[in-house]
């Protein structure tokens, strides 16, 4: 019977665009249910609710389960279909698994061929993997980033358990045990399992080999090696950051003990779309169940009147920014992704598009990325005349380019319009770089 549902899932996963290996034109929506965490990583900030960043643990906002419900059917309407229902927080999908049962009961009665899937930090995998199996849960992602509870220790700073709270090596040791105990049940049950592991240097970065193959004896069956997203007041803040290139070769060092997760965009907890276009941000479901409208391109999100920038007057001088957006409408893209920048220009409060400009794409996933000098030349001469690049994301080597050339950077996940306001009136550039 397990190796049915085995196959099952495993067929499933041509349809998921974190298991096929490319992404690709699926769809996922990721529903923001759990808002509850057990344990404290140092990588962490427990400040969820935000429409500005891109990153996993942060959503416009935490719905129940049936206002989840609502959102899967505007977004299904919207897309035309959906190919997987996940839950990725903003906490721990299973330290909130009354929500968590819900919700997949609820999107199951829509939609019976629909596939499931949720990440965990498996502190209670072990409990609730049998549950997860008799909810039709075919994907399971589980985040292990130490080796040991020696590392462990310096990577967690509490775990808590049965209502009570372990620190250091017993907090890690506890969190570990279950981590591979959980691990070992969903391969049991024929739920496909990949493991997410964020490259921490001189924390874990020598011990990912070794992770692997643990991982791999344990059952799992696609590793995702991830780059550290720097949070604005966590312990790991100021961690050294690791490039495109850093992380391109230890996936490859590990690929021949498990398949490796190449192109992975470590998406927030409201993502809707492919992976690589996320449509979040255009759905009103999120808020329409407590009628708060959300606020459209070149509006006050206070007021929903024309958004005007008290901290710049008319009288300076109009400043350009290279944005980069797939429509124009939302900043989604990646700066080493993006094909393309709409240029914009800020005076006096008041946003103009100018035109949309061609670049050569900066990275293809590949040891190269990062390295091409001539394509870095080209993209800077075509926004030679723009003060800022606004992007969801940039590495550590482009971004000193950039600023060799006197080109700021303004990291952002929200409406054109809104994010070049941010940019024009911020006092500081906002750079939180170094991944993808």
């Amino acid at each position: 019977m397990t190796d049915t549902v085995r196959a099952e899932n495993l067929k499933k996963s041509l349809s998921h665009p974190c298991f096929n290996g490319c992404g690709g034109k699926n769809t996922r929506i990721h529903l923001p249910v759990a808002p509850a965490c057990n344990i404290q990583c140092n990588y962490c900030v427990r400040k969820y609710e935000c429409a500005n960043e891109s990153r996993p643990g942060v959503t416009a906002r935490v719905c129940t389960p049936k206002e989840a419900l609502d959102w899967f059917l505007s977004a299904r309407e919207k897309l035309g279909s959906i190919d997987v229902a996940g839950i990725a927080g903003p906490g721990d999908a299973l330290a909130n698994f009354e929500k968590t049962r819900e919700t997949f009961a609820l999107i199951r009665e829509a939609d019976p061929d629909i596939s499931f899937c949720l990440s965990t930090n498996g502190l209670l995998l072990p409990r609730y993997a049998d549950e997860l199996a008799a909810l039709g849960v075919s994907h399971v992602t589980v985040t292990v980033n130490a080796p040991d509870p020696k590392i462990g220790k310096r990577i967690y700073r509490f775990v808590e358990w049965e209502g009570k709270r372990y620190l250091g090596e017993e907090g890690a040791a506890l969190l570990l045990t279950n981590q591979y105990a959980g691990i070992r049940r969903l391969r049991e049950l024929g739920i496909i399992c990949k493991i997410n592991m964020v490259l921490l240097k001189d924390l874990n970065d020598s011990y990912l080999p070794a992770m692997v193959e643990k991982v791999k004896e344990a059952g799992a069956d696609l590793v995702n090696i991830m780059q550290l997203i720097p949070v604005k007041g966590s312990l790991f803040e100021h961690l050294p950051l690791t490039s495109n290139a850093e992380l391109t070769a230890v996936r490859r060092q590990c690929e021949g003990i498990l398949p490796q997760m190449y192109h992975c965009r470590q998406c927030r907890a409201d993502a809707v779309g492919r992976i690589d276009e996320d449509i979040s941000l255009t759905l009103d479901g999120l808020n329409a169940p407590h009628g708060v409208s959300v606020k459209k391109p070149g509006t006050s999100p206070e007021t929903g009147a024309p958004g005007t920038e008290e901290t710049l007057s008319a009288g300076q001088p109009a400043r350009r920014f290279a944005v980069a957006s797939k429509n124009g409408m939302v900043v989604d893209q990646h700066f080493g992704h993006a094909e393309a920048f709409h240029v914009y220009e800020y005076q006096g409060g008041q946003v103009r598009f100018i035109e949309k400009r061609e670049i050569p794409r900066y990275c293809f996933g590949s040891s190269e990325c990062g390295e091409q000098e001539d394509r870095f030349a080209a993209i800077v001469n075509t926004i030679k005349d723009c003060s800022c690049v606004i992007a969801v994301r940039i590495g550590e080597a482009p971004r000193r380019e950039l600023e060799k050339q006197g080109i700021k950077f303004f990291m952002t996940y929200d409406y054109v319009t809104d994010a070049v306001r941010r940019a024009a009136g911020a006092p500081a550039v906002l750079v939180r770089s170094g991944t993808l």
